[in-house]
């Protein structure tokens, strides 16, 4: 029996260059104008994926997102424009259990193959999501929410608060850590978790558009109680701080003649499908530290983003943990990394979650 795909969207064309795309997979796709009919069709049939706009009349995408969510909870696709407006609206809707975004026709080049790869890959990932994984991922998203403290910025103090060590030649442990699709809410739990004496550095690429980044460093700045920044051309390396990787360029790392460990961006693509790449990240890290002074972690993710990379920085001495299949959302980017050699411990998010925020 064929996959089913609703596509939710306002605008004829967009539905219309979905459609085209999507129908290659071979699945049987429906279509809903806005957000009420969509809640309406996804109550009466189970599909396989949503593919969700935001701004839509009578009922947006965010209200049916939450609807849905809670009535016949369904693999959801946010398609959202490049926008920071947009971003920071995506961020909510994946808090209300929406899995992923991909970009609004509108807003890129369609006919590149790769915006078409990329659709394609989420759509059929989502699609193989079951609902025992999404109803548990639902309830630990549930339990985040309950959790959820005041927002740093009110109760953070920068004399308490901050780490005192404020020199790259103090670096300790640099956690190097990789995640794309349902990777958001897990990259948030892990920066709330970290304590205010936290002396270790942490390099995130979490797989996002540069618009994303941006909103998204700003909403984990506000749920950690270290500092947490958007990387930029030669930014410094500071202990005690977190970094997600800017969209649409690549990071490495370079050391100055003064011993100061600094950010390098590469805006050359490459062959890599994903720009910022965990693969790059990583190897960059190789040429800098020794692989005793590393941790590589790789969450969910569509994929075989870092794990190539994960081997041989466990090779060279790091200590690498991937995400479980019991756990990850889509079990893509850390299956190849175990399956290749490059994990040496494959654990559930909860336990990696712990073994970061108490690394010592």
């Amino acid at each position: 029996m064929p996959k089913t795909v609703l596509i939710v969207d306002d605008s004829a064309l967009v539905r219309k260059q979905l459609a085209e795309m999507i129908s290659t997979l071979n699945f049987d796709i429906e279509f809903a104008k806005n957000g009420r009919e969509a809640v309406t069709k996804a109550t009466l049939q189970q599909f396989d994926v949503i593919t969700m706009d935001i701004n839509m009349p009578i009922m947006d995408g965010i209200e049916a997102v939450k609807k849905i969510m809670e009535a016949q909870p369904t693999p959801i696709l946010m398609v959202s424009s490049l926008t920071t407006e947009d971003a920071i609206i995506t961020m909510d809707a994946l808090d209300l259990g929406a899995v992923d975004y991909i970009a609004k026709p509108g807003t890129m080049n369609v006919g590149k193959n790769e915006n078409r790869e990329e659709i394609l890959h989420k759509v059929h990932a989502l699609s193989m999501i079951s609902l025992r994984r999404l109803k548990r991922r639902m309830s630990r998203t549930a339990i985040r929410e309950r959790r959820r403290p005041e927002p740093i910025s009110s109760r953070r103090t920068i004399s308490d608060t901050r780490s005192d060590i404020r020199s790259s030649k103090d670096l300790q442990k640099v956690i190097l850590i990789g995640s794309s699709t349902g990777g958001p809410g897990l990259i948030e739990q892990i920066c709330a978790a970290l304590p205010a004496n936290y002396k270790h550095t942490l390099c995130i690429v979490q797989h996002m558009p540069e618009q994303f980044t941006a909103a998204f460093a700003e909403r984990l700045d506000r749920a950690c109680v270290l500092s947490v920044l958007e990387t930029k051309q030669n930014m410094e390396l500071l202990p005690g701080t977190v970094y997600l990787a800017r969209g649409g360029v690549h990071i490495g790392f370079a050391k100055k003649v003064s011993g100061k460990i600094i950010i390098r961006e590469d805006k050359d693509k490459g062959t890599c499908f994903f720009q910022p790449s965990v693969n790059k990240m990583i190897e960059s890290a190789l040429e800098i530290f020794d692989g005793a002074n590393l941790v590589g972690v790789i969450l969910t993710g569509i994929g075989d983003d870092g794990a190539d990379a994960m081997v041989k920085i466990k090779q060279a001495g790091a200590y690498t943990l991937g995400e479980s299949e019991e756990s990850a959302t889509v079990y893509g980017m850390p299956k190849e990394a175990y399956d290749r050699g490059g994990v040496q411990e494959q654990l559930d998010f909860s336990s990696i979650l712990q073994k970061i925020a108490t690394l010592r």
